[in-house]
C-alpha cells in the first residue's frame, strides 16, 4: 500500500515520518490513519531502521480531528451512535492500538501546534521533542466532546493524573514554556533546528543494541501499570534474551577495549 498524507524518509538507521495534510493542518483523514498503520507495519519489519521520528509538515503537527468532516459528518464522524463507536474502534483508534505495540523508539518532533487528537498522537511517542512557538491543547471539551482516540489515557502517563486533569477538563492551549515544566515535552528547541535535534538524539538511540534498545521500550512500557513481581518476571525474560545475542558480546568486548562498539543491525 502506498502511503497517503504521511511522508516517509530514511537517513541511515532513522526514518522520519510527517503528517501531510498541510492544507488542513494535518488533521486526521482515514487514508492518513491507515498510513501510520502501515507505516509501523514497515518499520518494524525493517532491521535498518532502529528509530522513528514523527513531523508534521507546514507549519502544524497536528490538529486532530477534521472540523469541517465532523460539521458535515462525514468521514470517521458519519453514522449514529452505533456506527460512531464502531468507526473509532476499527478506525483512529487503531493507531493507539498499533503504537502500543511498536517495538522500535518513536520520536515526536513537534514542530507547530498539536491540538486534540494532535496532542494524544505526540503523547503515544515515547520521547517529545518541541519547537519554540508550538502549542499544546486537549480542546475536546470545548467541542463537546472527549478524548475519543485514548488521549486521557497517554497524556496521564505523560504528565500524570492532576495535570492531564487540568488540560482535558480546562481545554485550555499551553506553550512550550509550560509544557516543559510539566514534561509534556522532554526538550525545546529553535523552529529551525528542530529535526536537527531530533534526528540528533534518534542517532544517539540507534547507534545503541537494536535488540537490547527494543526490549527496553517495552520493559518500561510494562512496567509502567504492572507489579514490581511482573516487572521484575518481564526484566529477567528480556535479559535472558539479550545476553545470548552478539550485540551483548560486542558492547562487553568494546568497553573492555575502550572503543566505540559497532552494533549490527539484527542478533
Amino acid at each position: 500500500m502506498e502511503l497517503q498524507h504521511l511522508g516517509w524518509e530514511q537517513r541511515g538507521h532513522v526514518v522520519t515520518w510527517t503528517l501531510n495534510r498541510p492544507d488542513a493542518r494535518n488533521a486526521y483523514s482515514d487514508e492518513m490513519v491507515a498510513s501510520i498503520i502501515r507505516a509501523a507495519d514497515l518499520a518494524e519489519a525493517d532491521d535498518s531502521v532502529r528509530c522513528v521520528v514523527l513531523t508534521g509538515a507546514g507549519r502544524s503537527f497536528s490538529a486532530g480531528g477534521d472540523l469541517k468532516a465532523m460539521q458535515s459528518r462525514s468521514g470517521m464522524f458519519a453514522g449514529d451512535q452505533s456506527e460512531l463507536r464502531h468507526r473509532y474502534a476499527h478506525g483512529i483508534q487503531e493507531i493507539p492500538r498499533r503504537l502500543c505495540r511498536f517495538e522500535k523508539p518513536l520520536i515526536a518532533a513537534v514542530n507547530g501546534a498539536a491540538i486534540g487528537a494532535g496532542l494524544d498522537l505526540a503523547c503515544m511517542c515515547d520521547f517529545r521533542i518541541a519547537a519554540k512557538g508550538a502549542r499544546f491543547g486537549s480542546t475536546f471539551v470545548r467541542l463537546g466532546l472527549v478524548p475519543g482516540d485514548g488521549g486521557a489515557f497517554f497524556l496521564t502517563r505523560a504528565v500524570g493524573y492532576a495535570r492531564a486533569m487540568d488540560l482535558i477538563l480546562s481545554g485550555r492551549i499551553i506553550d512550550t514554556i509550560e509544557a516543559e515544566r510539566i514534561g509534556l515535552v522532554q526538550q525545546v528547541v529553535e523552529e529551525g533546528g528542530l529535526l536537527d535535534a531530533a534526528h540528533a538524539y534518534a542517532g544517539q538511540i540507534a547507534a545503541n543494541a537494536p535488540v537490547a534498545v527494543r526490549l527496553a521500550k517495552s520493559a518500561v512500557f510494562h512496567a509502567w501499570q504492572s507489579s514490581p513481581e511482573a516487572a521484575l518476571n518481564l526484566a529477567a525474560t528480556y535479559q535472558s534474551i539479550v545476553q545470548h545475542t552478539a550485540d551483548h558480546e560486542e558492547g562487553v568486548a568494546a568497553l573492555l577495549e575502550k572503543r566505540s562498539a559497532n552494533f549490527g543491525s539484527a542478533s
